[in-house]
């Protein structure tokens, strides 16, 4: 089961932006679209995130997956339309507003991006020492967010001591530590070979699951996303597990980018049973 250490910081989560607006979306784009050097990155792009959802952003290469990301955090902004995160428009808040909304959300950037010259330990606790977090909390902190990604025993060391999916779960650690309501998953298995890629996901559920957090998440692999779509979190033997045949998380659901368009925006079943020619090549 879930050791205590976890239950209770899910039981001490702080009241949640779909707990204090229930049936109110996490994130709205309407009508954003982006452009850059005389190209059209995104056009006239709108979808919503729910309250304890997973939206899974599949595409080809290229294409504008994770510049929508970007602009979920404030990143960078749109030529036009509004997002709205939290109830904010990202777009007008200002720079030290943007800061205190980026506290509510974690980021998962692509490899990792951990600060090579800290140790384990600081990099995950890199948010909590911004914000003057006191040591000792600091360090119980931390190493809840390791115990979770099954990295304790990480915390000295250094980022050029680990491998590629150590590195992808110190990030992931880091990116929970604040308790976020939403975290943005840019890529987190690149570059990993598949059983690594496989542990990656089983984090990604396990913190879908056990926090009932909303999500964002862009991958280039086809079968993360369907793993995600039909496997579910069993904290009882703290693995995950497969859904039975033709159950699928109804939570979890799709949207697909293609030449800057937004082509697709529905469910699991939706999407394997689409006739449009573009998502059927897409996906076989």
């Amino acid at each position: 089961m879930a050791d205590a250490a976890q239950a209770e910081q899910a039981a001490g989560k702080r009241e949640t932006w779909s707990q204090t607006h229930p049936g109110e979306p996490v994130v709205v784009f309407d009508g954003v679209s982006l452009r850059s050097g005389g190209h059209t990155v995104l056009d006239n792009i709108s979808f919503r995130v729910m309250g304890g959802e997973t939206r899974i952003i599949l595409g080809p290469a290229g294409v504008g997956k994770s510049v929508l990301l970007k602009l979920a955090n404030g990143l960078i902004r749109p030529d036009s339309g509004t997002i709205t995160v939290f109830g904010e428009n990202v777009g007008r808040l200002r720079e030290d507003d943007l800061f205190t909304l980026r506290a509510h959300i974690g980021m998962v950037f692509q490899e990792g991006a951990l600060f090579d010259s800290l140790t384990v330990r600081d990099n995950v606790a890199y948010r909590l020492n911004e914000d003057h977090v006191a040591e000792e909390e600091v360090d119980r902190r931390v190493r809840e967010a390791l115990r979770f990604v099954e990295l304790e025993d990480t915390i000295d060391k250094f980022p050029s001591q680990l491998s590629g999916g150590m590195r992808r779960r110190v990030s992931i650690a880091r990116a929970i530590i604040s308790d976020p309501e939403l975290v943005l998953y840019d890529s987190p298995t690149g570059g990993l070979d598949p059983i690594t890629s496989t542990t990656i996901i089983e984090i990604v559920v396990k913190q879908r699951d056990f926090y009932n957090s909303s999500s964002l998440l862009v991958t280039h692999r086809l079968q993360d996303a369907f793993t995600l779509a039909t496997h579910r979190f069993n904290d009882g033997n703290n693995k995950m597990e497969k859904l039975p045949d033709g159950k699928v998380n109804e939570n979890t659901t799709f949207l697909v980018l293609h030449e800057g368009k937004l082509v697709f925006d529905g469910s699991t079943l939706d999407l394997v049973h689409s006739e449009d020619p573009f998502i059927r090549e897409f996906i076989e």
